[in-house]
C-alpha cells in the first residue's frame, strides 16, 4: 500500500495523506478550505520500511482504509512556563 502526502499552505507542519495522487475526493470540502492549496510533499510506501516521524503507521493505514485520508497535526506547543515550575517548585 502507497500514500501520498500533501503539505498545507495554511497551517505549519500540517500534512494529509491520501491513497492516490491529487484524488481529494474522499476528503471533506470544509477540511480543504482550511488546509489550503495542498503541495505535493512525497509518496511513501506503507509497507514499514520506512517510519512515519509523527503519525503511527498503522493508524495512517486504518484512517487511508475507513476514510480515504489521514490529517496529521502539529505536536502540542511545549509549555516552558509548566516545565520550568515542574523543575523548580512554585515560588
Amino acid at each position: 500500500m502507497f500514500c501520498v502526502i500533501y503539505r498545507s499552505t495554511r497551517r505549519d507542519q500540517t500534512y494529509l495523506y491520501v491513497e492516490k495522487k491529487d484524488d481529494f475526493s474522499r476528503v471533506p470540502e470544509e477540511l480543504l478550505k482550511s488546509f489550503g492549496r495542498p503541495q505535493l510533499a512525497m509518496l511513501l510506501p506503507l509497507d514499514g520500511r520506512k517510519m512515519l516521524v509523527n503519525a503511527s503507521l498503522e493508524k495512517v493505514k486504518t484512517a487511508l482504509t475507513e476514510q480515504g485520508y489521514y490529517l496529521q497535526l502539529p505536536p502540542p506547543p511545549e509549555n516552558l512556563l509548566k516545565q520550568h515550575l515542574a523543575v523548580n517548585g512554585k515560588k
